[in-house]
């Protein structure tokens, strides 16, 4: 049985993901080994690929999935959650 964590966040940082967030959300998903993915609209990128996370153009008040699937998987999303919030991003 494959087990992944998944955890859907409400965008509320002005800016959205945009630079800085996205390049510290990239750093914190490639330190782990597990593969995280954000969703925004029906569109799934590689969270350790600023270029795929800029792409989204996630905006305040946006609704974003972030599934994090393999060997770290909770040591990984703890590490995600943590960046959010601290960086104000999601409420």
């Amino acid at each position: 049985m494959i087990l992944m964590e998944k955890k859907d966040f409400h965008v509320v940082a002005e800016t959205g993901i945009h630079a800085r967030p996205a390049t510290l959300l990239v750093q914190t998903a490639s330190r782990f080994s597990s593969d995280i993915t954000l969703t925004f609209n029906d569109k799934s990128v590689n969270l350790k690929s600023i270029m795929g996370v800029m792409s989204l153009g996630v905006g305040q008040n946006s609704d974003v999935t972030i599934t994090v699937e393999g060997d770290d998987e909770a040591e990984a999303m703890a590490a995600i959650v943590e960046t959010m919030d601290k960086e104000g991003l999601a409420g």
